[in-house]
């Protein structure tokens, strides 16, 4: 983590600030590939993942998009309500879970609300390399559409369709429409909330192969429950009891083990520890189908275990 300040702020719309931030000490700041994230310390101490969405090879600052939450829990309404420029904030170094496959012979990005963040990445990097791609932005109306206007002027508003104020049976042929008839070897890139999600990764998945689609969540939805007791032993020998309703996380640290931790929604993968005996019950939404399919790791802040004892290896 490091310092950085706040050079910038305007409203996108109701609901979403945009930040601009540059690092304190006047340096550089390191570049990142598109659809990165950085972890943001705000005011009140609370650290969250935002993606970063200006443009990949700008290293003079970090852009990130602040929705504000109805269920904020200090983190989203501190950086809306106590940031201006001047605030001094913490970041992390920026870091990738959602990223864009180089062999892909095309790219579809598809977007509902707050989920254009990181695709508006994609978009400036695609475009800067001449690579083929189209964008699809879905939202309520076009006020509550962020960076609407600055996708409007961009150099790729050629390759931009906006969907604006469609009811779920017209989004959805709407949709349709747009993953149809996808090349073999196209990639599909959606973030938004999970419903949506979901839709496009089945639609896309009538032209696509699943390993070519690709998502990322914002904001997880409530456990469906709390889970069974289960031990989790470290590498080094010692061996906790996880109750039901408290996570691997918050076990390990009641006991000062050190874990580092960020979301706590299993959405960021700061929590990612190896798993070296055991089966997990994977409740993130950081690792891949792939990753969780070979049970090697688990997202300790939310994830728990089938198995009676999870044996882990802090990285």
């Amino acid at each position: 983590m490091f310092p950085v300040t706040v050079t910038d702020t305007h409203d996108e719309t109701d609901t979403i600030k945009v930040l601009r931030l540059v690092r304190s000490d006047g340096a550089a700041l390191a570049p990142y590939p598109a659809g990165a994230h950085i972890d943001v310390t705000g005011p009140t101490g609370i650290t969250r993942p935002y993606s970063l969405c200006g443009p990949p090879d700008d290293t003079g600052a970090y852009t990130i998009a602040v929705k504000r939450e109805a269920n904020s829990r200090g983190g989203s309404q501190a950086l809306h309500d106590k940031t201006e420029p001047g605030t001094p904030l913490t970041v992390g170094a920026p870091r990738q879970l959602f990223g864009l496959a180089r062999d892909a012979v095309e790219h579809r990005l598809v977007a509902a609300g707050i989920g254009i963040t990181p695709l508006l990445a994609m978009a400036y990097e695609l475009h800067g390399r001449g690579a083929e791609f189209r964008l699809h932005y879905v939202a309520r109306s076009r006020a509550e559409a962020a960076f609407g206007g600055l996708l409007e002027r961009s150099g790729f508003a050629d390759r931009t369709v906006f969907h604006f104020g469609l009811g779920r049976a017209a989004a959805g042929e709407a949709l349709a429409a747009a993953l149809a008839g996808l090349p073999a070897g196209a990639h599909v890139y959606t973030c938004g909330p999970q419903s949506f999600m979901d839709r496009v990764t089945a639609l896309a998945a009538r032209s696509v192969p699943g390993e070519q689609i690709h998502s990322e969540l914002f904001q997880a939805d409530e456990p469906s429950d709390a889970g069974e007791v289960f031990d989790v032993e470290l590498d080094t020998g010692e061996v906790y009891a996880v109750p039901s309703g408290k996570s691997i996380a918050e076990v390990l640290e009641e006991n000062g083990v050190p874990l580092e931790t960020s979301c706590r929604e299993g959405i960021c993968g700061t929590c990612v520890l190896r798993v070296v005996e055991g089966e997990p019950d994977h409740r993130d939404h950081c690792l891949t189908a792939k990753e969780k399919a070979a049970g090697d790791q688990i997202a300790a802040c939310v994830s728990r275990a089938k198995s009676s004892r999870l044996v882990v290896e802090l990285w």
